[in-house]
């Protein structure tokens, strides 16, 4: 097999995971000004990013596949384009239902993340995947992180459209960077369509470390959503920070990106169980002691940005570790034991961003963050019964 590895495409694939997954979280720290604008109340205000994350969901599990028999490139470029439209759709959509169908089409759109790191992966020597596989991770991860307070900054010297025009703008870029620099290629499996879908069905029962670990990052990545929910709505309403507090508020998830390669290292030294255990307990905690509440809104501010720096972490390791299981079962089908991995993510998000909206909306932030450490307690019950003592040495 030939590979090709110019660094020169690597950055820009970087580049482009990033503008795109960023697409699937400028939302949720306006979402009071969305709802505002096109007449949503504040209980369904949640739906706007729960359709985008389940539009990615579908895209996933029903377009990725087809990565594995079509020209990928044509591929990657339709859903791009279909992501860029959408996002130019949600800056003047002025009514809910229209407004919701969008965002489900702007999130289908943007799952060809998941088409385009597997693709790269194939054109990378084995010796140097790691480094490169890194630059796309670095990429992404900047992109989700740094979105809400692009958009919440935006928004303090904007209307909250500008940020999906911005957004727009970038994917047209990252369009035609995409365009001129990816190289074609055909997938290579002679299964129909129907084939591959029923095949990912066949894997995912038949894989019960992969349902598991499916369902403790769902819970993860739903607590979290959650939080990057309903957190920029305490904020505002209740504490009275503006958008550009929250703009500044938003940037400790990137300390996310910081546990990640140190989880890499734990999980190869055979730890990946113990850090799992670790990581869920961590954000269970930290939800129930942000229930906290004090008179001094500098130090509520304080308390739930140190919330958020634990939360992240707690979730970006245990994605690592949760890929380093599922990614070591099989290697010849990765590809779609990814896709029922990431699909199954982001149903939990999808639903811990309804949640976030809905529970703040009903019963305020205490509540809201019972709710929030519930979760990950879910995926930490199965993780005991099911994992054991085995499991904590090597799982």
């Amino acid at each position: 097999m030939s590979y090709i590895y110019p660094q020169r495409l690597i950055l820009i694939v970087a580049f482009a995971l990033g503008a795109i997954a960023a697409n699937l979280y400028y939302a949720q720290p306006i979402l009071l000004n969305i709802a505002e604008s096109i007449g949503l109340n504040i209980e369904s205000a949640g739906l706007i990013v729960t359709l985008m994350q389940a539009g990615y969901g579908i895209g996933v599990l029903l377009l990725v596949p087809l990565g594995d028999t079509v020209n990928i490139k044509a591929l990657v470029l339709w859903m791009v384009g279909a992501a860029t439209l959408g996002v130019a759709g949600l800056a003047f959509a002025d009514v809910p239902w229209l407004y919701f169908v969008i965002a489900l089409l702007t999130g289908i759109g943007a799952s060809c993340v998941q088409v385009m790191v597997p693709y790269i992966s194939q054109m990378v020597k084995p010796e140097e995947r790691g480094k490169a596989m890194g630059t796309l991770m670095c990429g992404l991860m900047l992109g989700i992180m740094l979105s809400r307070p692009l958009s919440s900054a935006l928004t303090e010297y904007f209307p909250w459209s500008s940020v999906f025009w911005f957004s727009a703008a970038v994917m047209l870029i990252t369009f035609f960077l995409l365009m001129l620099n990816l190289p074609n290629k055909k997938g290579t499996s002679t299964h129909s369509y129907p084939a591959l879908l029923h095949s990912m069905w066949g894997i995912f029962k038949a894989e019960s470390i992969l349902r598991r670990r499916a369902f403790y990052q769902a819970c993860m990545f739903s607590a979290f959503c959650l939080f990057w929910t309903a957190s920029p709505l305490y904020l505002i309403d209740e504490l009275g920070y503006s958008h550009k507090d929250v703009a500044l508020f938003s940037l400790v998830a990137v300390s996310g990106a910081i546990v990640a390669p140190m989880a890499g290292r734990l999980g190869d030294k055979g730890l990946a169980g113990k850090g799992t255990f670790v990581a869920k307990l961590v954000v269970a905690c930290t939800f129930f002691l942000s229930m906290m509440t004090f008179e001094n809104h500098g130090i509520a501010f304080v308390f739930l940005l140190l919330a958020g720096i634990l939360i992240d972490a707690g979730v970006s390791a245990n994605l690592v570790f949760s890929q380093k299981v599922v990614f070591s079962l099989a290697p010849e089908i990765r590809s779609r034991l990814n896709a029922m991995f990431v699909a199954s993510i982001f149903t939990g998000g999808a639903i811990g961003s309804a949640l976030g909206a809905y529970a703040y909306a009903q019963w305020g932030w205490a509540t809201t963050a019972a709710v929030g450490g519930v979760i990950p307690c879910m995926g930490l019950i199965l993780f005991c019964l099911t994992e054991k003592k085995a499991a904590l040495q090597s799982a």
